[in-house]
């Protein structure tokens, strides 16, 4: 049975989805982007390290809605808006997912949502 998972401590979606859905043991978290904590319709101060620590911190939230953390994560989807910050990304990507890290994608897309410079989805299983 698939249901949705709307975390409140997080920012709402900003179309037409949920914040994750579940199907089963598996948990799909929709790609999250670094909204700024106090104001929905902005990201977050700083450039990629704060934004990926964001966008982690909201994966994070939704995840916990399920009793889930990080280290349920199995697999990321990352959408960069500049492949050159991947060093920065992987320096807070390493420090916030446990080994054996989960599968992961990267790629460059030609823009994001709110000019955001990061995005990431991810799939966790319970």
């Amino acid at each position: 049975m698939k249901y949705a998972i709307n975390a409140t401590t997080v920012p709402d979606a900003i179309g037409p989805y949920s914040q994750a859905t579940t199907a089963g043991r598996l948990v799909f978290a929709s790609g999250q982007l670094p909204i700024d904590r106090e104001n929905p319709y902005k990201l977050c101060e700083g450039g990629i390290r704060e934004q990926t620590e964001r966008v982690i911190d909201i994966v994070e939230a939704i995840l916990a809605e399920v009793d889930c953390t990080l280290a349920d994560v199995a697999q990321t989807n990352i959408y960069l808006a500049n492949l050159d910050d991947l060093d920065e990304v992987n320096d807070v990507y390493w420090r916030r997912f446990e080994m054996p890290a989960p599968a992961r994608t990267v790629v460059e897309v030609s823009r994001l949502p709110m000019d955001a410079l990061i995005e990431m989805d991810c799939v966790a299983c319970r």
